[in-house]
């Protein structure tokens, strides 16, 4: 209802939401376009930021997530992290020379969740339903530094320059 009367506003002639009859945001003003957002969120490490969104590489998650399909099948798992472009000796952003050990997979099933009470200093747990329960696997590059070992995301190992 506005200003005692209740109907669509494509009478009132201003800007794109007049000529296709939809208001967007505000009053009889057009939306503007949105960038295409990924119908999945994938779980973050706590440990480490988004590094996704620092390297701005659309679906990274999902090439992630092939490429831990890939290299636990993988007959040749050296020849895999060649194609893969995977360095096996590579430069740190400070400078630091790193050599890759070991790469580690962790096969991660959420069974239920928390919900915090007000206050916070209780909280409620509820098992999740079968629907709800969701798999995802967690992979790690570890490298050996002058300074010790190194645990790198996989947008992090893409983002090593080779030594």
């Amino acid at each position: 209802m506005h200003r005692g009367h209740d109907h669509d506003h494509h009478h009132h002639g201003n800007g794109a939401g007049a000529q296709s009859g939809l208001a967007g945001p505000g009053h009889n003003h057009a939306a503007e376009p949105r960038a295409v957002a990924q119908w999945h969120t994938p779980h973050l490490d706590h440990h480490h930021g988004d590094d996704r969104a620092q390297h701005g590489e659309a679906d990274l998650d999902l090439v992630e997530s092939a490429f831990v399909e890939g290299f636990a099948a993988a007959a040749d798992p050296t020849s895999f992290l060649r194609l893969a472009r995977v360095p096996f000796a590579a430069a740190a952003p400070d400078g630091t020379r790193l050599v890759l050990l070991r790469v580690e997979t962790e096969a991660v099933t959420d069974v239920g969740a928390m919900t915090p009470h007000l206050g916070g200093e209780s909280f409620r747990y509820d098992p999740l339903p079968a629907k709800m329960v969701t798999r995802r696997r967690r992979l790690r590059f570890i490298y050996r530094g002058a300074d010790g070992l190194h645990s790198l995301t996989f947008a992090q190992v893409r983002a090593l320059a080779e030594a």
